[in-house]
């Protein structure tokens, strides 16, 4: 018990800033960005669940359906964005204010570490070094008018996504999921670290939910089907597709060209397409 009262003790002390409590309604006044209408946040918990290929794909889903949209890399210790786009070795412009410009590709607006690194470099940085890095991609950016800007989380439920919920005014957060107990047990973590910084759940989406085989309608596990809806349900969270395992997936990722971008009627395509429907529902 003392152990638990202690923990609790720090997570007040970590997520209350000085002065504030947290039953206010939102202890971190975070501000919007200029010209951009609407943050989400895409996280897991935990990293190998393709949130990455979530995020790219869902963006270009949101940019089909003629909204501007950018998408920020929030991962700085494994920047993935750059290949999986096809952006590798690619630098950013400045322009005459000293702003990044974005590197345009498949008609979004892509800024990543990946850009700025070399893809190999590791990036041996503590706290402060992450919330400057950070702060520089939120106002040193010129990201401009958009409609949506996505942020691929890193795994876990660290540091940036504090240093993002303090200073963002953020539409929600998207959850990515694979089927089974062993993923669910992150991502509970990540729906519990959205509540604690006040940034709303918008929903889950269940990656690699099954996997057809050529030829066949039949729906194979290739993860053991685990409780996700029963948690769904008793938290009232929406999911918002199952993405289906398709080979062609990853090779996309690989090859920079993502399948919302290769195969447009493919049901992996399709399945994104109607979480960016969801989205525009709801948030405009």
């Amino acid at each position: 018990m003392r152990f638990m009262n202690f923990i609790s003790s720090l997570l007040t002390l970590a997520f209350a800033p000085k002065g504030s409590t947290m039953n206010q309604a939102n202890p971190f006044n975070p501000q919007p960005l200029p010209g951009i209408k609407n943050i989400i946040l895409v996280g897991s918990g935990k990293g190998g669940v393709g949130k990455s290929t979530v995020s790219v794909n869902l963006a270009l889903a949101l940019k089909n359906k003629g909204k501007k949209v950018g998408l920020l890399d929030a991962d700085i210790y494994g920047p993935s964005i750059p290949r999986m786009v096809g952006c590798l070795n690619q630098a950013p412009g400045i322009n005459e204010d000293k702003k990044l410009l974005p590197i345009q590709r498949y008609g979004l607006s892509v800024m990543s570490i990946g850009f700025l690194v070399d893809e190999s470099q590791a990036m041996v940085w503590r706290g402060p070094m992450l919330f400057k890095a950070m702060d520089q991609f939120f106002h040193d950016v010129k990201w401009g008018d958009l409609d949506y800007l996505i942020l691929d989380l890193p795994p876990g439920t660290g540091d940036i996504a504090l240093t993002i919920a303090q200073k963002l005014k953020v539409a929600g957060g998207i959850i990515v999921t694979t089927p089974q107990n062993i993923s669910l047990a992150d991502a509970k973590k990540a729906v519990d670290m959205f509540n604690q910084v006040h940034i709303p759940q918008l929903g889950f989406v269940e990656n690699m939910s099954y996997f057809k085989a050529p030829g066949s309608e039949e729906k194979i596990q290739l993860f053991p089907k685990g409780e996700l809806d029963a948690y769904l349900d008793a938290k009232q969270i929406k999911k918002l597709a199952e993405i289906p395992f398709n080979p062609n997936v990853s090779l996309g990722s690989e090859a920079g060209i993502p399948i919302v971008e290769s195969q447009h009627d493919s049901t992996e395509s399709l399945a994104f397409s109607s979480v960016a429907e969801k989205l525009i529902e709801k948030l405009g």
